[in-house]
């Protein structure tokens, strides 16, 4: 089985359906921010402030290598810049699926909670009516990279038991080809 990466904005659910879909398909989920906390000691919010992104992005790469290395099929919940960053999301689609998870700004910021957009650097500070006009902007400027996916799932009017249905008949479908 090739891995199944899953990508989209911050807060678009990814983690959620990524340990879903593993435990569906009996292989491990890999959440890339968290593998990174555990890797370097710190919170991603804190790595940002006190290491910078770009240090950031070099562990995530490195992540995502220890990934790919492993040959194990798994189910990759990405972090939201990922695939915007040098060539991660070629080197996705060349070892495995991609799907990327498609929701609206007013739908993502409906869906964060104040602990969730307090861990997430580039959203701090930010009061209900800038958070969605920034994920807005934020997420036009990122989506040619994520519509580079094999499938995109528009999941604003799906439940998350439809979101995984949808990305499990993509990924068979893709994995048999």
């Amino acid at each position: 089985m090739r891995p199944l990466f899953l990508v989209g904005y911050m807060g678009c659910g990814k983690s959620t359906l990524a340990r879903r879909i593993a435990r569906r398909l009996g292989v491990e989920a890999v959440d890339t921010d968290r593998a990174v906390e555990e890797r370097e000691g710190a919170a991603v919010a804190d790595i940002f402030r006190y290491e910078g992104e770009e240090h950031f992005r070099l562990v995530e790469r490195e992540v995502l290598e220890q990934v790919i290395a492993s040959g194990h099929g798994v189910v990759v919940s990405t972090g939201g810049g990922l695939p915007v960053w040098r060539d991660n999301m070629e080197r996705m689609n060349g070892v495995g699926i991609t799907v990327y998870l498609r929701r609206s700004a007013d739908r993502i910021a409906r869906r964060l909670s104040p602990y969730g957009r307090q861990k997430r650097p580039r959203l701090r500070g930010l009061s209900d009516e800038e958070l969605v006009g920034f994920m807005s902007r934020d997420m036009a400027e990122r989506d040619p990279f994520y519509a580079r996916a094999h499938c995109i799932v528009d999941c604003d009017r799906l439940s998350d038991d439809e979101a995984v249905e949808k990305i499990l008949a993509e990924f068979k479908m893709k994995n048999e080809e």
